[in-house]
């Protein structure tokens, strides 16, 4: 283990580092490396080589595979965020002339756009770039797309090929090249790049009835490089990992980041253990949801989790094309490391300022008969909940025009106004046109429909 400062306990970090050399040694890998983050800081780091005496640091490069889709989805949805295409917009509004031009790009992002898993052969993955050398030659001409568009999750590299291609089409610049000045910099990761740069590790496939390996080709993917060519290290991926987490201003707010790891699909399978969104997998370990994203390349496999609930992340990479099950040894890190020491809750405190209006606005409303209550909570927010624990609840953000905009499940992006009478008090909080009043079903004048003349009465 790394002599990282970190603040886990003994016990943990010897659990940690020994599922790590279980991985190693199960898997047959010449090497794995990983490590943990907790709350954006990281807390822990391993390594295990089939060299004696000898492992990897956290600033040795390995091929992190699809986990470049990541990042080519963080550079698609800046230029959102700057209004330069809009998620609904088809590709050829932007780029046209290729064999996606009726794709959108959210389809584009969350492989919903029915497009081919794979380009036209040779394996593009162990051959270079030159052979594929236009957006024609990464898709068949006859037949790009494999389902209608829209109607279901089919994973397709080629698709992240040509975001990255829209990147540099908006943008006048390699993706490289913007993906370094947009997203690397600004977040310190300058051991991320398109090719390896030493000190990196080699790329070997294990056989699979022998102890015995043999080198795997170092490639240059071109056009498919969106879909897989990134080279990173243990330290950066530990940055990156910090950022899904909480977002960084400078390269893509926490809104965003939210928003692309919603589901943007029909899940998989009925039980909702996978899904994917806007270039971020999400999966259920052992009762936990995680987000992040797995790779492999040749010689090569990577895996990188975070579990907001826990404010736990974990990256796993080794330099073996099987065998070392990467997206599983990250998923059981935080695993291992949520049950040795369980999130600390924030300390409760008291509002900095209060707000004698919202004040007035908490405790209970009813929405006809059905009681729940308002909470003010810090920033301004305002929470619903159904007293009984059954019904539709959310927290609703405040904004400039002094209505609220509802955050969570049926209510997100619903418009919460509090409705006043010509005197000023308030009357009832009208919720997408659900009326929420004082008294159940009453004063009959906020209730549509009114409310029956002999009011409330029993048998």
């Amino acid at each position: 283990m790394t002599d990282l400062p970190h603040e886990l306990l003994p016990a943990t970090g010897r659990a940690l580092l020994h599922r790590l050399a279980v991985a190693q040694s199960e898997g047959r890998a010449p090497s794995v490396v990983a490590g943990v983050v907790r709350d954006g800081r990281p807390v822990w780091s391993g390594a295990r080589s089939m060299t004696d005496g000898h492992a990897p640091t956290p600033d040795v490069q390995y091929r992190i595979g699809s986990l470049t889709k990541t990042f080519v989805a963080v550079l698609v949805l800046r230029l959102r965020d700057e209004g330069l295409l809009g998620l609904a917009d088809p590709l050829s509004r932007h780029l046209p002339g290729t064999p996606a031009d009726d794709a959108t790009i959210a389809q584009l992002l969350s492989h919903t756009s029915g497009l081919a898993a794979e380009t036209p052969g040779p394996w593009w993955e162990r051959t270079e770039g030159t052979l594929r050398p236009g957006l024609d030659d990464l898709l068949e001409a006859e037949r790009p797309l494999k389902h209608p568009a829209g109607r279901l999750h089919h994973y397709s590299n080629p698709g992240y090929a040509l975001l990255g291609a829209l990147v540099a089409e908006l943008r006048g610049k390699p993706w490289g090249e913007v993906l370094h000045r947009e997203v690397l910099a600004p977040l310190g990761m300058d051991r991320t790049t398109l090719l390896p740069e030493h000190p990196h590790a080699g790329g070997f496939a294990v056989h699979p009835w022998a102890d015995v390996l043999q080198p795997e080709p170092l490639t240059d993917t071109g056009l498919m490089g969106p879909a897989g060519q990134l080279w990173s290290t243990g330290a950066d991926l530990a940055r990156w990992a910090a950022f899904l987490a909480a977002g960084d201003d400078k390269v893509l707010s926490a809104d965003t980041l939210a928003e692309m790891r919603r589901p943007a699909a029909a899940p998989d399978d009925s039980g909702w253990n996978s899904a994917y969104g806007f270039g971020l997998q999400l999966r259920r370990h052992q009762g936990r949801l995680l987000y992040g994203h797995t790779g492999s390349m040749p010689g090569f496999t990577a895996g990188l989790w975070v579990s907001e609930a826990d404010g736990l992340a974990a990256y796993a990479l080794a330099n073996a094309t099987s065998g070392a099950a990467t997206a599983q040894l990250a998923a059981e890190l935080i695993t291992l490391t949520a049950e040795h020491e369980p999130r600390l809750p924030e300390p409760w405190r008291p509002l900095a300022e209060v707000d004698d209006d919202l004040l007035d606005l908490t405790g209970p409303w009813y929405w006809g008969a059905a009681p729940n209550t308002l909470r003010l909570r810090a920033g301004r927010i305002l929470e619903l909940a159904p007293l009984a624990g059954h019904g539709r609840g959310s927290r609703f953000r405040p904004e400039p025009d002094g209505t609220w905009t509802g955050l969570d499940d049926y209510y997100a992006g619903e418009t919460l106004r509090v409705v006043r009478r010509a005197d000023g008090t308030v009357s009832h909080l009208d919720l997408g046109s659900f009326v929420y009043t004082r008294e159940p079903y009453g004063p009959a004048p906020a209730v549509p429909g009114g409310v029956d003349p002999e009011g409330w009465r029993g048998m």
